[in-house]
């Protein structure tokens, strides 16, 4: 297979849009926790009731079409491969914690991967929308068009005072955790973040890596989402991280005006720098591909690199992991053996990028 064909069948259909504000925010994800009636949560549940559960997916989704969604897949977790759990991960499909050696756990998946319901994760469905760019009130609108849908067909645990019941109490009221992925660079490299997240903190939202609880900001790629989902409605939890973002946006903004008005020689090094390293390196670690990456597209966004298209870093910074290396590659690699194969695949994506521009200019000669 080429890298071509390879990146047009691993990239999920919504990743190949830009978004609004998409040279900042790379993503905006919507996710709803609901749980049946009368039915243990996963945590205490029997894997009979697990198994029912998973059952009453499959039915839900019937012959697999929606009106909105188009086709749905079922996916049950134990018939994947462990590298197979590993990539819808690295997708940003399911959490880790749904990838665990348990039975009885699935992931519904739209034809465009653009929806996902984790089935007996924390809770029994994990309703979730990602949209490219800034489109938070978007997702939400998608993931309530699924939950109203799931809703006419199951009896979801509900309290009039409390709102929706959830495993984890952090998450009773709405069930809502709304988050965004941002690129940050240039309040790294001014060292203003690190001022900026304790505030961020104090307005009731948080600051994860990039694949969320625990995980580190590889890349200068931050998710910022809503901590509070009990005593709130839904439109005011989005509208609150909606203009935290559009701040940040700014401030990103500004920090970029202000490295380029006083630090352009400097800048302009660093990303060249990294640009060269990308081109001509034999191996290369997952986080100083994520680093140079940055800054490569840091270059772009800013028009300093202007023949190379801003979508090789939502391309790179999901094929050049580890699920996605060995599934390319066919077989299982050894560390060495990946960072020696994801400095080949970044060179051969630049080499990609170079060889269609001259094809392009020659055309339109």
């Amino acid at each position: 297979m080429t890298l071509k064909s390879f990146i047009h069948e691993a990239i999920s259909p919504w990743m190949k849009n830009e978004g609004p504000e998409s040279d900042i925010v790379i993503s905006s994800r919507v996710r709803l926790a609901r749980n049946l009636e009368h039915v243990p949560y996963p945590i205490a549940a029997s894997p009979d009731q697990l198994a029912e559960v998973v059952n009453q997916a499959g039915e839900l989704i019937g012959d697999g079409s929606h009106d909105r969604f188009g086709r749905l897949s079922l996916v049950p977790m134990e018939e994947l491969t462990s590298n197979e759990k590993r990539i819808l991960v690295e997708k940003h499909l399911v959490s880790p914690n749904l990838t665990e050696e348990k039975e009885n756990r699935a992931v519904i998946l739209s034809e465009d991967e653009s929806l996902s319901v984790m089935v007996n994760e924390e809770d029994h469905f994990r309703i979730q929308c990602l949209l490219s760019g800034f489109q938070l009130e978007q997702g939400m609108a998608c993931a309530n068009d699924m939950d109203d849908w799931m809703e006419e067909k199951l009896d979801f645990a509900f309290d009039e005072r409390r709102g929706y019941l959830t495993s984890c109490p952090t998450n009773v009221g709405t069930g809502l955790r709304s988050s965004v992925m941002m690129h940050l660079p240039a309040l790294v490299l001014t060292k203003q973040l690190n001022r900026i997240l304790p505030a961020i903190n104090q307005l009731g939202l948080v600051v994860r890596g990039i694949y969320g609880e625990g995980s580190e900001a590889l890349g200068n790629l931050y998710q910022i989402s809503n901590q509070t989902t009990l005593g709130g409605e839904e439109a005011d939890i989005i509208k609150d991280l909606s203009s935290v973002v559009s701040q940040l946006i700014q401030h990103e903004r500004d920090a970029r005006d202000q490295l380029l008005e006083q630090s352009r020689l400097k800048l302009e090094d660093k990303i060249y720098r990294s640009y060269g390293i990308l081109s001509y390196s034999r191996r290369m670690e997952t986080k100083e591909a994520m680093e140079r990456l940055s800054d490569v597209r840091l270059g772009i966004d800013l028009g300093i690199i202007e023949e190379v298209s801003g979508g090789i870093l939502n391309e790179l910074m999901v094929i050049t992991q580890p699920g996605f290396l060995q599934q390319y590659a066919g077989r299982s690699l050894t560390p060495a053996e990946r960072d020696e194969r994801r400095a080949s695949l970044i060179r051969e994506r630049i080499n990609l990028e170079n060889t269609e521009e001259i094809s392009d200019g020659g055309a339109d000669a």
